[in-house]
């Protein structure tokens, strides 16, 4: 079994003048990044590998949540900034299969876009709710059977669960 963690950074602030692949978190993301990566780590979800755009706010993201998840193998990725899903999973096709659980972290629309396309299976509200939403922060967990990246596809993962940073804490927001 293989296990995919589709991340969307956590909020980010939009200074004046910064270029968008140079925009940093914003004071909520700064909070929920590592809240969101101490409910990972509390859940059991610790990755393997971590496949993480080279935009500063998913960068930010993934420092600030890396350490209770085990700080994982981190690839930066400029492929993922700013990608569209077929992109995003070209990337992810090529994790080696001795890494079990992926996360991605990235930005949407692609991301959320390779969440509804590869979660065939799953609980009904939670697909339907993604279909709708895919907030700053939150993340999906997909499973597939079997044993090779290279082979994932759409419609052959279960979406294991849906989180948003609301449904950690309130005070999150997103």
């Amino acid at each position: 079994m293989r296990r995919l963690i589709l991340l969307r950074h956590a909020k980010s602030d939009r200074p004046a003048g910064v270029a968008d692949h140079d925009r940093p978190l914003n004071d909520r993301g700064l909070r929920a990044a590592p809240a969101v990566g101490a409910h990972l780590a509390d859940e059991g979800l610790r990755p393997d590998l971590a496949l993480v755009s080279t935009a500063q706010r998913t960068r930010e993201t993934w420092e600030a949540m890396a350490a209770p998840l085990g700080a994982p193998e981190t690839r930066w990725q400029r492929e993922i900034y700013e990608a569209p899903a077929s992109r995003i999973l070209r990337v992810i096709r090529e994790a080696p299969d001795s890494a079990a659980t992926v996360i991605v972290v990235g930005h949407n629309p692609g991301l959320g876009d390779l969440a509804s396309d590869l979660a065939g299976d799953g609980p009904r509200a939670a697909r339907n709710r993604l279909g709708l939403e895919f907030p700053t922060a939150a993340y999906v967990v997909i499973d597939f059977d079997t044993e090779h990246w290279a082979v994932i596809a759409p419609g052959q993962g279960r979406l294991d669960r849906f989180v948003r940073p609301r449904d950690i804490d309130p005070d999150l927001g997103g």
